[in-house]
């Protein structure tokens, strides 16, 4: 064969046939369905925004919910009725089905869990004998491989489309825990949730998102490595949520300007910019202006690469962190804290025993020991889970599944110490709480009413 027909031969994509065939049965449409607040759309009710608590309080009278419905993919991961998809496809949903195309057998799924930050969501449905995809390994896919993608864009189920892997480890804005798989596949809405598999049938990733200005396919999808997302559905499998390891640092991106102020041979590392007070990486002696080069013996090549390494690590876990300081190399020893639970996980962590529920009736709160777990997720000793408001109190902006750790200033480590504290205030004065939501600390003003 001359070198111009073997080029022309190494050019041909592959037959996808018998892949359809093999994976196609084990590939579903998911669809949702629940009731919306149309009042939700409005500006200032994302979670965080400053203006929420005002809209609550001042906006029109709540207007009647409006049904809602979504479609998404997502592949059976287990025989007994395990089924991966993203978190974005389930996230708010009332009721979750999932249709087995092939045979049109149709079940209602339970949400096992979902994690937001990876937008990874497990579900079951009780079912057996289920056709089961065949995973592989996504650290060893390469630019340039084809892959295809199985889905059910705009509701055409087992809708097959392929492309060529065009990078891997890509980072995205707002996207630190996920090194993305870069393809040209085309990828539409009900898509999502979907695989991306190589030319051996094999799952190596979960098609997530596209780069689209207009909201339709331009060229660009991304996928989720299927390593992330399993090491994601185990947790939600085992735990109902997903623990990550935290190190306490606020990084930049190290330029060739500034690798050549800090003395260093090539720009690599992150760059510390800010270490939290009282945090690990405080703890393990970290400094703004350190460069980290090395994390548990694995290189960071760049900033992006630091987020990643921290959440994989068991949080409690000792490890070496190698860092460039006034133009040396040193290493130092941190223990690896744990990222918060965001306030909708929290309120996942079981619960323990439900006698452990009581309220403060001069406050009108309804609160609960934080099992140990929530605990550990939130880096604190002790703490009360907020299970409701009422009374004197009602319109305060506390909110189910917050936790509170303080009462003005001063700390407590068991639900009568709280009490005894909220006691020394006498009816009609005002004390502070400081609480807790996901990452976030505030402290709210409340006033203690009669018993």
């Amino acid at each position: 064969m001359s070198p111009a027909a073997a080029a022309s031969a190494a050019v041909v994509p592959p037959d996808f046939t018998a892949l359809v065939e093999r994976v196609g049965p084990a590939v579903v449409n998911v669809t949702t369905s629940g009731m919306r607040d149309p009042a939700s759309d409005a500006v200032g009710q994302g979670p965080g925004d400053p203006l929420r608590e005002y809209f609550r309080r001042f906006r029109p009278p709540r207007q009647q919910e409006v049904p809602t419905r979504g479609i998404g993919s997502g592949f059976v991961i287990d025989a007994q009725g395990y089924v991966l998809t993203n978190a974005h496809v389930v996230a708010g949903a009332d009721q979750v089905t999932v249709l087995l195309p092939g045979s049109k057998r149709e079940y209602k799924a339970k949400v096992i869990g979902l994690d937001r930050q990876s937008d990874v969501a497990l579900l079951k449905v009780e079912a057996a004998n289920l056709p089961v995809v065949t995973l592989g390994d996504s650290d060893k896919l390469k630019a340039g491989e084809w892959v295809a993608a199985i889905g059910s864009p705009f509701g055409f189920a087992n809708t097959i489309t392929a492309g060529i892997v065009s990078a891997k480890e890509r980072s995205l804005p707002d996207e630190i825990y996920v090194p993305f798989i870069q393809s040209d596949v085309a990828v539409n809405p009900g898509n999502s949730g979907g695989p991306l598999l190589n030319t051996r049938g094999e799952v190596v990733g979960i098609n997530s998102q596209i780069y689209s200005p207009t909201g339709g396919y331009l060229g660009v999808s991304f996928a989720i490595p299927i390593s992330v997302a399993m090491d994601v559905a185990q947790q939600l499998r085992t735990e109902g949520h997903v623990t990550r390891g935290r190190l306490g640092v606020g990084i930049q991106e190290m330029s060739s300007q500034l690798a050549q102020s800090f003395k260093l041979t090539d720009a690599r590392g992150a760059l510390v910019t800010l270490v939290d007070r009282g945090g690990p990486a405080d703890k393990a002696g970290l400094a703004s202006g350190d460069v980290i080069l090395r994390f548990d013996g694995k290189d960071v090549a760049e900033a992006a690469d630091l987020p990643r390494l921290v959440a994989r690590t068991k949080p409690g876990s000792v490890v070496d962190v190698e860092v460039w300081r006034d133009a040396a190399g040193r290493t130092l020893k941190a223990t690896v804290g744990a990222v918060p639970l965001p306030p909708e996980e929290a309120r996942r962590v079981p619960s323990g025993n439900a006698s452990t529920r009581q309220g403060s009736g001069s406050l009108g709160l309804a609160v609960r020991e934080l099992p140990q777990a929530g605990r550990r997720a939130l880096g604190i000793d002790y703490g009360l889970l907020v299970e409701g408001v009422s009374g004197v109190n009602a319109d305060a902006p506390l909110q189910r599944g917050d936790v509170v750790v303080a009462v003005n200033n001063q700390s407590f480590k068991s639900l009568d110490e709280f009490k005894r504290q909220v006691a020394k205030v006498a009816p009609g004065e005002t004390i502070a709480l400081l609480v807790r939501r996901g990452e976030a600390s505030a402290f709210v003003p409340l006033r203690v009413g009669k018993e």
